[in-house]
């Protein structure tokens, strides 16, 4: 609502009864009073007092209850983004339970839930094992077996990407590359080995649609 002519501040309420009998006095208060405390349903600026903005300060920080406009500010806290393409609610979600992940950064774990949440994915990582060369049955060097050894901080990371198409994959692997570079301990070392559905008549056919021919990593 306006402000009108007869209207008078209620501050005048805590000062003694001799002030409320100039009007004016009255009209003067009421600006302090929509700055500091606000008048509700004003029509002029600030719609809310400092009280009210002061009092709802704690609203910032509940990812479930902050403006909108804040919720890229709250994920900045914990050194992540946001993806563009997640519903409001998919991103008030990740950030209420991102606080519990981000205490185990670093650990296999938490790239694994992070992958699963960025992604819809289920990854597989392995961490240097030290596979024994069989002929047959890990014998591609580099691959299922590594000569005198894993290589130390080593592991690698494993995921499907299903029905693929070349915006989707380039979307995910730059994704997945971008968490396990920002979550991985800084002196370990990795490999990462995406992969597709093969070819199969009638169901995975469409090349370019459903599945791809040559190598997804790049």
């Amino acid at each position: 609502m306006a402000i009108g002519e007869e209207q008078s501040s209620s501050y005048l309420e805590h000062l003694p009864a001799i002030f409320s009998e100039d009007p004016l006095l009255g009209r003067f208060l009421l600006a302090f009073e929509q700055v500091l405390t606000g008048l509700h349903g004003a029509d002029s600026e600030p719609r809310r007092g400092l009280e009210e903005i002061i009092a709802a300060i704690p609203q910032l920080f509940d990812p479930l209850a902050t403006p909108r406009e804040f919720l890229d500010w709250l994920a900045g806290w914990v050194a992540l983004g946001l993806r563009a393409d997640w519903r409001e609610n998919q991103q008030r979600e990740f950030l209420a339970n991102i606080v519990p992940l981000y205490r185990r950064r670093g650990t296999k774990q938490n790239l694994i839930e992070l992958l699963k949440i960025y992604t819809g994915l289920d990854p597989e990582i392995s961490e240097g094992e030290n596979t024994i060369f069989q002929i047959g049955e890990h014998s591609t060097v580099g691959v299922d077996t590594q000569i005198n050894g894993s290589a130390p901080h080593y592991f690698r990371v494993n995921v499907t990407i299903p029905n693929p198409d070349p915006a989707t994959l380039q979307r995910q692997n730059q994704i997945i590359r971008a968490l396990i570079d920002l979550e991985k301990p800084a002196h370990t070392a990795y490999d990462y080995h995406p992969a597709h559905t093969t070819m199969q008549i009638g169901v995975h056919s469409q090349i370019g649609v459903d599945t791809l021919l040559g190598d997804l990593a790049h």
